[in-house]
C-alpha cells in the first residue's frame, strides 16, 4: 500500500471514529429525554422534551407539527404523536432555522411538507450536509394560512427578531399561538445577531403579537411552560426595561466593563439562566444597541 493510500485510509478511519463518537454522545445526551404531551384543546397539543416546544394539531385532516426538536428525538416524537393519533405529520412548520427546532426535519420531511420563511430555507441550505428532505418546501415572505382540522392556522413573519426568519403561528378558532423563540418564558431571550436578529425588532414583534391575542389565548413559548397573555406582557416589560436601561448606559458613555460591573437592575437578576446569563444578555444589548 502506498503512503498516500495509507494516509487516506487513516483519515477515513479517523472521520468514521469521529462520527461514531458524536453519534454515541448524542445517544447518551438524549437517551433519557421523555416527550410529554399537554392537551390544550380538542385538537391542539404542546409537546415538551429537549429543545424548542412543539405545537401539534391532530384531527380529521391529519397531523401538523410546529418545530421538531433535535434529530435523535425524532422517533420519540413520532411515538408520542402516535399515542394521540396514528399517522405521520402531513405538515411541518419551522418557526426558525436553529437545530433545536429543526433537527427532526430530515425524519419528518420524508413524508411531510415543511413550511418556513424564505430565510429558513436560505440558512438551512447553506449548512453543509443538510439533506434535501430537511429543507422547507413551501416558503413565504410575510404570512401563509393553512386550513386544517376545522381551523385556520396562520404563519406570520413580522421582521427580524430572534433571527431574520421567525414565524409566529396563530390558531384562529382554538385561540392558541406558538411564539417560537420570540418568547422564552421568564428568561432572558437569545437574540441571534449573527442570524439576522435584532433586540429592538424582537421587542417590537412581541408587542405586535400582544395586539393579536386576548386573555384567553394559550401561549406556547419557544422554551418554558405554557403561558398566558399576562406572561407575555411581563416578558415584554422586561424587554422594554432592558432596552431603556442599556440605552441610558450608552448615553452616559459607560464601557462594557463598567456595565458588567454594575449589572442589570435587581428586578431582572432572576431572569438569568444557563444559556443566556446576565453577562450574555448585557453583551447582546450592548452589541446591538451601540450600533
Amino acid at each position: 500500500m502506498t503512503l498516500k493510500r495509507l494516509s487516506l485510509l487513516t483519515l477515513s478511519l479517523m472521520q468514521l471514529s469521529l462520527i461514531s463518537t458524536t453519534a454515541l454522545a448524542d445517544d447518551d445526551r438524549f437517551k433519557d429525554v421523555e416527550i410529554t404531551s399537554q392537551k390544550l384543546t380538542n385538537s391542539t397539543y404542546m409537546f415538551t422534551g429537549s429543545g424548542g416546544n412543539i405545537g401539534v394539531s391532530a384531527g380529521s385532516d391529519g397531523i401538523l407539527i410546529i418545530d421538531d426538536q433535535f434529530a435523535p428525538l425524532a422517533d420519540k416524537i413520532s411515538a408520542s404523536l402516535n399515542k394521540i393519533q396514528p399517522g405521520n405529520p402531513k405538515y411541518v412548520i419551522n418557526t426558525h432555522y436553529h437545530g433545536d427546532h429543526t433537527g427532526g426535519n430530515a425524519h419528518f420531511g420524508e413524508q411531510g411538507i415543511i413550511f418556513a420563511h424564505h430565510n429558513v430555507l436560505k440558512r438551512l441550505s447553506a449548512k453543509e450536509g443538510t439533506p434535501k428532505a430537511a429543507l422547507p418546501v413551501v416558503t413565504y415572505s410575510e404570512d401563509v394560512s393553512i386550513r386544517f382540522n376545522n381551523d385556520t392556522i396562520t404563519l406570520k413573519h413580522m421582521g427580524p427578531g430572534h433571527t431574520d426568519g421567525d414565524s409566529v403561528v396563530f390558531w384562529e378558532n382554538d385561540n392558541v399561538v406558538h411564539m417560537g423563540d420570540l418568547f422564552f418564558k421568564d428568561r432572558f431571550p437569545y437574540v441571534d445577531l449573527k442570524g439576522g436578529g435584532s433586540v429592538v425588532g424582537y421587542r417590537n414583534n412581541v408587542g405586535k403579537v400582544l395586539t393579536k391575542i386576548d386573555g384567553q389565548t394559550q401561549v406556547i413559548p419557544g422554551h418554558g411552560e405554557l403561558a398566558s397573555k399576562d406572561d407575555l406582557m411581563k416578558f415584554k416589560h422586561m424587554l422594554d426595561g432592558s432596552i431603556n436601561w442599556m440605552n441610558k448606559q450608552l448615553t452616559e458613555g459607560k464601557t462594557l466593563e463598567q456595565i458588567h460591573a454594575e449589572g442589570v437592575p435587581a428586578k431582572w437578576k432572576d431572569w438569568s439562566w444557563n444559556f443566556i446569563t446576565e453577562k450574555k444578555w448585557i453583551d447582546t444589548l450592548y452589541q446591538d444597541l451601540k450600533k
